[in-house]
């Protein structure tokens, strides 16, 4: 497999979990969501600590630990996870998972035009004509909010960052997210002893399971999509981005009753033919060097 085909496949695995983990928040929906994301944060730093110990990354880690470049990079890309996390999972716990998928669906916008403008990223014609399909769609969406759309725009603009710092950082994927964890983790921790351990206090032992899991539930996509980010142009990772609002949107009408208008089903349907004549031209251009 090459490191292309490899990429797509991380990305795609990443943005797949990444559309179904509103789910998951959904468990713990009574926990005060900047509660639930500092004890993300500590929980995915022991799961981190945990594969880096397991796949023999230690010494990497220490090294990239001495590189002020990497940690200051690390830094910028940990207030942007940050920010991501406690926007998305307000939106899911609150019920407005909608909004929060509308970011999602902004935010492939956002990361082609990072590609191309900043670095120089080229696109094809039928590329180009995936991107107004997919502009279309979004501005549908926009336009039926009735507003401007703040969340949408933060959770997009701040992924679409996000993805860019992660991709010009030199580092491998698991040891550049440890880092990002181990930044946040501080505030984390000073926050839960705050609040007298919080829900880890006053919780039962299912409430605590659940707790824990929100390491896994952050570390493994995430692992996965800064792999994806290495080894794919910033534009094509975009546009794989559009699995994971598809599965919040999915999961916000079939599960969780949030109401469907027949704007949105336009704007889906713009923004997935967008995706098919996108995956098509990829497919094309990779026969054609085959």
């Amino acid at each position: 497999m090459t490191e292309s085909r490899r990429g797509l496949a991380y990305g795609a695995l990443a943005y797949g979990l990444w559309g179904v983990v509103a789910a998951y928040w959904k468990l713990l929906g009574d926990v005060d969501p900047i509660e639930l994301i500092a004890h993300r944060a500590v929980w995915a730093l022991v799961t981190f600590g945990a594969l880096i110990a397991l796949t023999g990354q230690a010494a990497a880690f220490r090294r990239a630990m001495r590189d002020l470049r990497v940690v200051g990079l690390m830094g910028v890309s940990s207030v942007l996870l940050a920010i991501n996390w406690v926007l998305f999972v307000w939106a899911t716990v609150t019920g407005h998972l909608l909004e929060a998928s509308l970011g999602y669906f902004i935010n492939p916008l956002v990361s082609v035009a990072l590609g191309t403008l900043l670095l120089r990223e080229r696109l094809s014609r039928l590329q180009w004509c995936a991107i107004v399909l997919a502009t279309a769609g979004v501005g549908v969406l926009t336009w039926k909010a009735g507003e401007v759309p703040l969340v949408a725009l933060a959770l997009a603009v701040s992924w679409g960052l996000y993805g860019l710092v992660r991709k010009v950082a030199r580092v491998e994927a698991l040891v550049g997210s440890t880092i990002e964890t181990v930044l946040i983790a501080p505030v984390a921790v000073i926050y839960l002893a705050v609040l007298g351990g919080g829900e880890l206090a006053t919780g039962d032992a299912t409430r605590i399971v659940l707790l824990a899991g929100t390491g896994v539930v952050t570390a493994v996509p995430l692992v996965l999509f800064t792999s994806a980010a290495k080894r794919l142009p910033l534009s094509t990772l975009g546009f794989t981005q559009y699995l994971a609002p598809t599965g919040q949107f999915l999961l916000a009408v079939i599960a969780y009753g949030e109401p469907l208008a027949h704007e949105r089903l336009v704007a889906f349907a713009l923004i997935w033919a967008g995706l098919v004549v996108f995956s098509v031209d990829l497919y094309a251009r990779r026969n054609k060097h085959t």
